[in-house]
């Protein structure tokens, strides 16, 4: 299945007499959320220290010294991009230094106003280094109407619009951030007397942190020598929340806790209410892994269909849909599964899977599980059809990128080339956890929680970019 990736991984501690390790634990964690980069970023009270670089967490920390990484506080960031080319000037954390001194960002999300404060403080005079949206929040705090006035980082995040969670640093703090609708995860956690902050609680329970809450929407926490402080930049809203529910279908792994749920939990009964609303007669359920797994176990135990592993995952390959181009997906598909063959030959096959976006992955696999010998292939997938563009840091942010957007369900099992085919209703996958009104499902339903100002994207900034400067041309004298 071809999967989309919203997801960067954010990892914080404060109080911690060796940091880097540390996040380098928790990172690593984490990597399942971004392939394409990693950075950590130390300070000992005085002096701020960062490593950073494309690739694997891995490969970036085996080009590092760890002794250069000395500090008691410190930030951390595995990179999927959403908006910014594969650059390594687009790997965060980001670290500049300001007149008042050095800062350090890390987001996870989307903002949908970007394009509109980079035109502005670009018209101004003000230089870009990246073309990642997550900068506009630097020369934010950077400007003086923010920095000469009380409450600096609440004023400069109360003009970003969009999905985000920031970990932000300066030499002797550390701040946590999430937008007003929640749309992505963050954590807050205790080791020992240290704080730390994790995109997902198996970030905290590898370090051996204890979960204390969540950063709640529109919540602005600061960590410093006196402790814990908390404010709100913004009051979410009191009538429904934009939680990203894609988290808990496919990007959070099956130990975390996202949103108060557990993710294992969730996806059984998304399995459950499945075999539910679309049973098959057939005589194996087989799992696409690892997302597809815990569905495929309610699927099967609610149909008594019994559960057999007929894909093998070799996890030195990472999540296809995480390779950055079109080529590098397409040859990742047989790489990343084996068939087992005895397991499928013959046999009437229930395919679970969490989601279908562009449906390459998931054609190909069908012709593999018929090549070895499969009778009857019935499709079933734990989330609604993906209809609609994501603007809040899912990487589908086109219609006709989507296998679902202008076909109805017999031209979708035709062009998958499967038996039958079923999807979990919106209310199925939905009342479980809390009903629509704390997520966001608008790639399901269309709904969008935030107006989107323009349309957006993997490189929407440098697509902006490129159109702003010829325009400057055409206006040269």
């Amino acid at each position: 299945m071809d999967h989309p990736k919203e997801a960067c991984g954010l990892f914080g501690i404060y109080g911690a007499p060796k940091a880097a390790p540390l996040i380098y634990q928790g990172l690593f964690s984490l990597q399942h959320r971004g392939q394409e980069g990693a950075g950590i970023v130390t300070s000992d009270g005085t002096r701020v220290r960062c490593v950073k670089g494309n690739g694997l967490l891995n490969e970036v920390a085996a080009r590092t010294d760890f002794k250069e990484l000395d500090g008691h506080l410190g930030i951390g960031h595995v990179r999927y991009s959403t908006t910014g080319g594969c650059r390594i000037d687009n790997v965060q954390p980001l670290l500049v230094e300001c007149i008042d001194g050095m800062w350090a960002i890390a987001h996870n999300g989307n903002l949908v106003n970007a394009g509109k404060l980079r035109q502005m403080y670009q018209e101004s005079g003000a230089i870009f280094q990246t073309s990642t949206d997550s900068e506009v929040l630097i020369h934010l705090l950077a400007d003086p109407m923010y920095r000469t006035r009380p409450r600096r980082v609440a004023r400069a995040l109360s003009e970003l619009r969009g999905a985000f969670s920031f970990l932000l640093m300066t030499e002797r703090c550390l701040i946590a951030a999430r937008d007003p609708l929640g749309f992505k995860p963050l954590s807050i956690g205790r080791l020992g007397d240290a704080w730390v902050f994790a995109s997902e609680t198996c970030a905290l329970t590898q370090v051996g942190a204890t979960y204390e809450r969540d950063v709640r929407p529109g919540e602005l926490v600061v960590v410093d020598e006196t402790g814990l402080h908390s404010d709100f930049f913004s009051e979410p809203p009191t009538d429904r929340g934009a939680q990203c529910v894609f988290e808990l279908v496919y990007f959070a792994r099956p130990d975390s806790r996202v949103f108060g749920h557990n993710i294992h939990i969730v996806r059984y009964q998304s399995g459950r209410n499945l075999a539910r609303e679309h049973p098959a007669e057939a005589d194996v359920v087989v799992p696409v892994p690892d997302s597809g797994n815990s569905a495929a176990l309610g699927f099967s135990q609610e149909s008594g269909i019994p559960l057999d592993y007929g894909f093998i995952r070799n996890h030195y390959i990472g999540r296809t849909f995480i390779m950055p181009e079109i080529i590098q997906r397409h040859q990742g598909v047989d790489m990343k599964l084996a068939i087992v063959g005895d397991v499928v030959r013959d046999k009437r096959v229930v395919v679970v899977d969490d989601s279908i976006v562009r449906g390459t992955t998931s054609r190909r696999r069908i012709e593999l599980l018929r090549q070895n010998g499969a009778r009857e292939i019935h499709l079933r997938i734990s989330s609604p059809p993906t209809r609609h563009p994501c603007f809040f840091g899912i990487d589908f942010p086109t219609t006709k990128e989507l296998a679902a957007a202008d076909r109805d369900m017999e031209q979708l099992r035709e062009f998958l080339g499967v038996d039958s085919l079923g999807y979990l209703s919106l209310k199925g996958l939905l009342e479980p956890i809390g009903g629509a009104k704390k997520y966001c499902s608008a790639c399901f339903s269309g709904d969008y929680p935030v107006a989107v100002e323009g349309s957006s994207g993997k490189r929407g900034v440098e697509r902006f970019q490129t159109t702003l400067n010829l325009n400057q041309q055409k206006t040269e004298p």
